[in-house]
């Protein structure tokens, strides 16, 4: 009996554990169920969120993005105005001005039919839009060329260096700015906010005002960084207007020979890379650029930490990339200070924990540095530091008093030359006559008085005519240099 209960309560207990692992599994389940569910939503959510496909309108942005692409009458004489209202904004150094010309420039049209054509298959579209675009340019350098060289007040200003040196954020600003155009553009009831905000941010005149501005000065290196920032510009918003396009699956337009067709799909394909490949080249090569840039900053902030003065040479250091070859960083030790041979062998192998300085050379401006007036420098800096600290009042008197005391010192420059010929007829027992500025004070002022010494001829002079010929010569110093205040002192 009693082996019958054990078997029994056995029994019991292990379909309660059956049941218990049951229920684990259906929890499992269940949460497993949830957790795809929760998944599943969240997909479709961020699905629907970020999806534009459904929104777009393929045959009013084609006939749209075709419409801006011609280039005659009214558009050339805005294509003109725009880029007279940029040359002047890029001389006043006005962003305001600037950013007006970027609104009303018509550049736009002709680089999203290239990207409209290329993703499309059309190839009259593209050979319009690439022969448009072309003439706006040609036009716009001549424009600019004509202002900067002619207009009087023609001078370099930061708004127009700002478009001679592209970095790698010309083009992610381009390719994301470009993106945005072309999908305002595709989408129904175009969002008019965004295409202008893209013609700002993308800035396609200025680099072209800024080239005629070379152009009509003889600056090479201007009007090269301009065009390749505007390069930059055209070839990414190209790029994005074909990529969107093509993620839309807009139709590609069919030709009735089949074969034109099949050449002409070839032709466009190959396009489309060989206009990628710049793009390419261009993103990697700034990108190389911009790496050395940041490298060089914080080589210098980190590996100058145990020089003398470091502070002062990392303010001063400069570096230049080179594309082509050996990139430079140089270096311009503090006053007396020189930076010797072994230390610059051990700076240069830091080179070599940094991945874009690979290729550089640290060059120190020993000579440069010695030509430096150290005191003149600490005596400058404490006086812009002490500058900084005045309000506006004291920074007025100040300066006020300075020129008082620059006044005062160029009237009191002495014709030494001419005077010692005058003093040498007027005074024949003069036998030495020296002059010296010296600067007195009282604690209350400073002052700045003009000494003259002189030695008498001892064999030829008394103390009684001494005394005379002094008092007479300084009467006539007084008379001859127009000063109320001298000293004229004996030397014997």
């Amino acid at each position: 009996m009693s082996m019958e209960e054990n078997k029994f309560n056995f029994s019991e207990e292990e379909k309660e554990a059956l049941k218990k692992d049951e229920a684990v599994n259906q929890s499992k389940k269940a949460v497993t169920k949830d957790a795809k569910g929760l998944f599943q939503s969240v997909k479709t959510f961020f699905s629907e969120l970020l999806d534009f496909r459904h929104d777009t309108d393929r045959d009013a942005t084609i006939e749209a993005i075709k419409g801006d692409i011609p280039f005659k009458g009214a558009t050339a004489w805005i294509l003109i105005c725009s880029i007279f209202v940029a040359s002047i904004g890029l001389n006043a150094n006005s962003t305001a001005v600037v950013i007006g010309a970027m609104l009303i420039s018509p550049l736009m049209g002709p680089i999203l039919g290239a990207g409209l054509s290329i993703a499309i298959n059309d190839i009259d579209t593209l050979k319009k839009s690439l022969i448009n675009l072309g003439t706006m340019i040609v036009l716009s350098l001549i424009t600019a060329f004509l202002f900067f060289k002619f207009f009087p007040l023609s001078e370099e200003t930061s708004e127009l260096f700002a478009r001679t040196k592209p970095d790698i954020r010309d083009v992610l600003i381009a390719f994301f700015g470009g993106l945005a155009l072309i999908i305002a553009r595709t989408k129904k009831g175009t969002i008019a906010s965004v295409i202008f905000g893209v013609a700002i941010a993308t800035a396609l005149m200025p680099p072209l005002c800024t080239a005629g501005y070379g152009l009509a000065k003889g600056n090479i290196d201007y009007f090269l960084g301009a065009m390749y920032l505007f390069t930059i510009n055209t070839i990414f918003i190209a790029l994005a207007t074909f990529l969107v396009l093509k993620i839309l699956r807009f139709p590609m337009l069919k030709y009735a020979n089949s074969a034109k067709r099949r050449r002409t799909a070839q032709f466009a394909s190959l396009l489309a890379i060989v206009v990628m490949i710049p793009a390419v080249l261009t993103f990697l090569s700034v990108l190389k650029e911009s790496n050395f840039k940041n490298d060089a900053k914080t080589f210098l902030k980190k590996e100058l930490v145990a020089l003398p003065n470091y502070s002062y040479i990392e303010k001063n250091a400069t570096f230049t990339y080179n594309k082509d070859g050996e990139s430079i960083i140089e270096l311009i030790p503090f006053g007396t200070d020189e930076i010797s041979q072994s230390t610059k062998e051990v700076l240069e192998q830091r080179f070599s924990n940094y991945s874009a300085l690979s290729n550089t050379k640290l060059y120190i401006n020993q000579v440069k540095n010695r030509s430096i007036n150290n005191l003149e420098y600490m005596e400058e800096l404490r006086t812009r530091d002490s500058l900084d600290l005045m309000s506006q009042q004291q920074k007025i008197s100040y300066l006020e008093d300075r020129v008082r005391k620059l006044s005062r010192l160029e009237r009191n420059q002495i014709p030494f030359e001419e005077l010692i010929q005058e003093v040498k007829i007027n005074y024949e027992t003069i036998e030495q006559f020296a002059y010296s500025s010296v600067i007195n004070s009282d604690f209350k002022k400073i002052d700045t008085v003009s000494v003259f010494t002189v030695k008498w001829v001892d064999s030829l002079s008394q103390e009684d005519s001494r005394n005379s010929d002094k008092i007479k010569l300084e009467k006539w110093l007084k008379l001859k240099l127009k000063l109320d205040t001298l000293v004229v002192k004996r030397l014997n």
